[in-house]
């Protein structure tokens, strides 16, 4: 059974089709990569799978329930989180807090019980410090729990929203591009730590990615996508010698 099935979904925006008769699927703990051209429609599709866009057609499944059109935090409570293209955390806020934000449904006290400051709010609050801390140590970054998130470098800051992102205890992680800004030591380090969380989480894990040797070094299938549609799906191997594929990147045709 798949853990995420998508079909013949459609997305346009004034009256240019973003996304065209989409067909998806990831399977239980598996690991896909979608990749394509600059504005070959890859975030749309996230935004679609993720409720931050409503699709004109189409239905997407998670466990076989039809999420179609439903809002991001309801898809996020039935087993769905993502990371972003451009980092969004709270800058504001320390790097503890960013992840106990992710935790908020875990809250084992009242609105009431946290006004009047009641007992059972500080050992609330105890109890989710020390899941987010949880969190934190996987990614290498409890000892700067108090850091205020901003000051983090763009690598911790990257690792931070993973962190957050795990916190909702997802059945499918979707990372848009998580290794934008990083050096290759770095990535090398990030490939190790995606397939470290597929493993030990049981996730399945839908990646967006520029890097080809992170998608080629990690991916188990990955999905090809030009001008919003699907122009190839395979193993890397099968990708990296499809000449269709080579045509999209290189913009001529392969011989």
């Amino acid at each position: 059974m798949s853990r995420l099935q998508i079909n013949n979904l459609s997305k346009s925006f004034g009256g240019l089709s973003a996304v065209l008769n989409f067909d998806f699927n990831v399977g239980k703990q598996e690991l896909v990569g979608l990749i394509g051209p600059n504005g070959a429609g890859k975030t749309t599709v996230f935004n679609l799978i993720t409720g931050v866009y409503k699709p004109d057609q189409g239905t997407i499944c998670l466990e076989d329930k039809d999420i179609t059109g439903l809002h991001p935090y309801d898809i996020c409570k039935k087993g769905i989180a993502r990371t972003f293209q451009n980092i969004r955390l709270f800058n504001d806020l320390t790097v503890l807090d960013n992840v106990k934000v992710a935790l908020h449904t875990d809250v084992p006290y009242s609105l009431t019980t946290a006004v009047l400051r009641l007992p059972t709010f500080f050992k609330g609050e105890e109890q989710i410090s020390r899941q987010a801390l949880d969190y934190l140590k996987i990614f290498d970054l409890d000892k700067k729990k108090d850091e205020i998130a901003s000051n983090l470098p763009y690598g911790e800051q990257r690792r931070l929203e993973i962190a957050r992102a795990l916190a909702t205890r997802p059945s499918l992680l979707i990372l848009d591009e998580p290794a934008a800004g990083m050096n290759p030591n770095e990535t090398q380090e990030l490939m190790k730590l995606i397939n470290w969380i597929k493993e030990e989480f049981h996730l399945s894990i839908l990646l967006i990615e520029h890097d080809m040797s992170l998608v080629m070094g990690v991916c188990e299938r990955i999905y090809v996508l030009d001008y919003g549609q699907i122009i190839a799906e395979g193993t890397p191997q099968e990708i990296r010698n499809n000449k269709r594929v080579i045509e999209a990147y290189l913009g001529e045709e392969v011989e």
